[in-house]
């Protein structure tokens, strides 16, 4: 870019960044500029895509932030977003590096928090739900991010804390909370197996079916995704696996040996010994129930993400362990 300058141009960095990227950008422009020195400006507008609703987040953002330097690159980012009805929040070029890591790292705080609560409620008989429910009502708090599961997965929330964790180390700052989010995600899968391991008791050739394998719905992402963990913990101990994901099969061939992969959920619970939900697709949510029960060995269905009723489970007549509740 800066030896093709030629004119005034507003460089902007879009990508999550560590804070002073803007900083080394604006540095290695400047030595490599050609003479006469083109006037440019730098400026940070992060985005806050998810993944499977890129195209609505964008559209349909929470806010838009302008880390900006100049008045001119400012002007030139107003008239950009002049159409969408969504906040502007307008700052210096550090503080809107800083804006997405630590939005991110407070939305996995919220996830780990409510994971922690939850089995704190499986010791003394209370619901998850029905507390992240009363939490949520709380304007200061919201409901958003209080859903009790076997963790979060992805690039972006993995990411984004253990580079904040290392900014905060460069910096002299020990972001403590943050190295216990971390741990808390992970441990929070293998108390979801030591559930399963507790309850079926001996893994030995047992079969296990598995009902969604990418770390989140709407996306075939398996990167830092919980079920590859649960996978394997349960393949370790004898167990043979045969799973369904309606987008994250092809994906999921190259990272998970020895699991037979099926064609659709019926499948996977056929002839199991227990049924294990780990991805929250609607079309889960959708099934016949009756026909899973007919279809397994045993009617026991380990609910990782909490998408059934307890009560409606027990009355068709299955063993029915979820998250919290």
């Amino acid at each position: 870019i800066a030896r093709h300058l030629s004119g005034y141009r507003l460089i902007v960095e879009k990508s999550t960044v560590p804070v002073e990227t803007g900083m080394w950008i604006k540095r290695t422009i400047e030595a490599n500029v050609r003479r006469g020195k083109a006037e440019y400006d730098v400026a940070s507008n992060p985005e806050f895509l998810r993944e499977g609703a890129a195209i609505q987040d964008f559209m349909r953002p929470d806010r838009i932030v302008l880390g900006v330097e100049s008045k001119r690159a400012e002007r030139i980012l107003r008239e950009l977003y002049k159409t969408f009805d969504a906040p502007l929040v307008v700052t210096d070029i550090s503080s809107a590096e800083m804006i997405k890591h630590a939005s991110n790292s407070f939305l996995s705080t919220k996830i780990s928090f409510i994971n922690m609560v939850s089995r704190l409620c499986e010791k003394f008989g209370a619901d998850v739900k029905q507390v992240a429910e009363g939490m949520g009502y709380d304007r200061r708090i919201g409901p958003q991010f209080l859903d009790a599961g076997i963790g979060f997965g992805g690039f972006c929330f993995p990411k984004d804390l253990a580079a904040f964790i290392h900014i905060g180390e460069k910096a002299g700052v020990d972001f403590g909370i943050l190295k216990a989010v971390l741990d808390v995600n992970e441990s929070q899968r293998k108390h979801f197996v030591r559930r399963i391991k507790e309850t079926i008791w001996n893994l030995g050739g047992k079969t296990v079916g598995v009902l969604g394998l990418s770390f989140k719905p709407d996306t075939d992402d398996m990167r830092f995704a919980p079920s590859v963990d649960i996978v394997r913990s349960l393949q370790a101990d004898g167990a043979r696996i045969q799973a369904f994901d309606p987008e994250a099969i092809p994906v999921a061939r190259k990272l998970l040996a020895g699991v037979r992969f099926v064609a659709n959920a019926y499948q996977a619970a056929r002839h199991a010994d227990a049924l294990l939900l780990l991805t929250d697709w609607n079309e889960f949510k959708e099934l016949k129930m009756e026909r899973i029960k007919r279809l397994l060995r045993r009617p026991l269905v380990f609910d990782g993400r909490n998408m059934f009723d307890p009560k409606e489970m027990k009355k068709l007549g299955f063993q029915y362990i979820s998250v919290g509740r």
